[in-house]
């Protein structure tokens, strides 16, 4: 999986749910031909980091298709979520 583009916002937890700062990262990614969810458009990951005392989690992550916004009924393998926290934690301070 190769993160080709990404978006970051922090937002706001009104209901104090979850503690520390949280960050939805929106990343679209290229993933092999042979990958289940391949598309030529590639696809999306959408995931919300908490971060507290600069330690970051993922509190959600989730596939979606790049052009119509589907979610996909699919978790992200270990190694695939090994990637995706390790690139919000590099990149949620550029908000």
């Amino acid at each position: 999986m190769e993160i080709t583009e990404y978006i970051v916002e922090q937002i706001i937890d009104p209901t104090g749910l979850i503690e520390g700062e949280r960050y939805e990262f929106r990343l679209y990614a290229m993933l092999d031909e042979d990958d289940d969810l391949y598309t030529e458009d590639g696809i999306g990951i959408r995931t919300i980091l908490a971060v507290e005392e600069e330690e970051g989690r993922l509190v959600v992550a989730h596939f979606f298709n790049r052009a119509t916004e589907e979610v996909y009924d699919f978790e992200l393998e270990e190694d695939e979520q090994t990637a995706v926290l390790q690139f919000c934690q590099k990149h949620y301070a550029e908000e």
